[in-house]
């Protein structure tokens, strides 16, 4: 599974990182970095679609099969 960002979409409200610190990250901004370029580590799978879900923009997407 690969996690995408539109960052025209993020306006900084950290759900993402602050429920899924292992896999998402803030830039100096408060505006959300995802960790991992490629696919997302088996055990992060979980994490990660709880930052997707979460987002109030829809900034994140998940791709693929976890």
């Amino acid at each position: 599974m690969k996690v995408h960002l539109d960052a025209d979409k993020c306006v900084g409200h950290g759900r993402c990182y602050a429920l899924a610190l292992d896999v998402y990250d803030a830039d100096d901004d408060g505006h959300c970095i995802v960790r991992f370029d490629g696919d997302m580590p088996t055990d992060l799978v979980e994490a990660a679609l709880k930052g997707v879900h979460n987002c109030p923009e829809d900034a994140l997407s998940a791709e693929g099969r976890p």
